[in-house]
Order: C-alpha cells, then structure tokens, then sequence
C-alpha cells in the first residue's frame, strides 16, 4: 500500500494530441470556474493547454473528494467519448487555464480516420482507473498519514522538479484543502500530518510550493 501511485499528468503523444485537436475551440477558465459538473452531458472532451484542473466529486454529506489533479498537456472528458453516458465527476479550474475543445462528432471523426489514437487513450484510461482503484484501497486499508503521503508523492511525480539533492519541487501551488481531498481526510487531520512533516523535515514550503526533502521518509509513512 505504500507505493506511490502513477503520475497525475498521463499525456497524449503530441503527434496524436495534433490530430484529435487540430482547430479546436479554444475555452478559457478563471481560477474557481467549473468546466462541468457530474451527470452533465458528455458533448465532447478537452485538451489542456494551460493552467490546473481538479476533477473531484462531492459526496452525498458534502464532502470533496478530489480524483485527479491534471496539468497542461492532459485530456479531459474522454471518458464520455467512449460510452456516451453523461460527465462521471466534475471538473473545476484550480488556477487560470486553457483549454480546447472538440465534439463529440469531431472526436468519432478524428478517431475513424486515425484509429491508432484509440490505444494511447485506453491506456490512459486504464491508468487513471488504476489510480483510483489505488485510492479506494488507500482510503480503506492506509492511515491519515498513509494517505497524505501517498497524495503528496503522486504530486511531486506528476508535477515534480528534482533540484538536487534528492528534493523535488512540486511546480504547482496546490493547497492543503486540495491535497486533504486528494488523500480522502479531513483538513484538520491533514494539517496536523503536514506539520509534523514540516518539523521532521520532511516537506518543506515556500511561497506557496511544496518541496519533498526526504522522499524515502514519506515512502516510510505510507507503509502504515
């Protein structure tokens, strides 16, 4: 249970992500902004071109729970592409984004001409469904510390610059309340875990970034 899960950011091939993309609708999100919410119609998927989508769901006692946080160079909405049925979850702008949009129509053409593109995307699709089968057993069997290290670790894989010394820079401001809903606890509990890191020397933060100082100590965490 402790293994980190699989990179966040599984991206297309650029030559592939050209041809499902090419003149695409361009569509711009502020920070906050939903792009659609679960149970909306599966009209068409998207590209990331800038910024940091979360894609969570919310549960029926109002509790977020984030599935993925996703960066330039990802595809979104793909999932209703393939089975015709409405939006699994919802996806909000963390910060800023751009995006690019293709129909469904436009999609199911791309893909006729070009069926090679069909395995790139089923493989992501298997690796983001792996990545959630993880979180269901994290949730279950790990403890809060546990969790948190594994959310914190698929962060710094996903998003993650080494900068020597075995610390890896995690280039995107992502919050506590954030990383809390990836991890499946409450904030409070989160927060509790993160300054004991913080005192151990774990992680460290600056200016909003989160750095791992000792990977190998929070590997350790998550084994329990």
């Amino acid at each position: 249970m402790g293994k980190t899960p699989a990179p966040t950011n599984l991206t297309l091939p650029a030559t592939f992500s050209a041809r499902l993309f090419d003149g695409a609708r361009k569509v711009h999100l502020d920070a906050g902004q939903t792009l659609f919410l679960v149970g909306d119609p599966g009209d068409g998927c998207y590209w990331v071109d800038e910024g940091l989508l979360k894609v969570h769901v919310i549960s029926p006692s109002g509790r977020d729970r984030i599935l993925a946080i996703l960066g330039a160079g990802t595809i979104v909405g793909e999932l209703s592409m393939f089975d015709g049925a409405p939006r699994s979850a919802s996806v909000v702008a963390i910060r800023a984004s751009k995006l690019s949009f293709v129909s469904r129509a436009i999609f199911d053409e791309v893909l006729h001409a070009h069926p090679e593109i069909y395995r790139e995307l089923t493989i992501i699709l298997a690796r983001r469904l792996r990545d959630i089968d993880d979180a269901i057993a994290a949730t279950s069997f790990l403890s809060v510390k546990g969790r948190a290290s594994r959310a914190l670790l698929a962060l710094a894989d996903a998003f993650g610059q080494d900068v020597g010394g075995g610390r890896i820079v995690i280039r995107q401001k992502v919050t506590q309340s954030d990383i809390a809903a990836m991890a499946g606890v409450v904030r409070e509990n989160f927060s509790r875990v993160m300054h004991d890191w913080l005192d151990r020397s774990f992680v460290s933060r600056k200016a909003g970034y989160y750095c791992v100082e000792n990977k190998s100590a929070l590997e350790h965490e998550g084994d329990f």
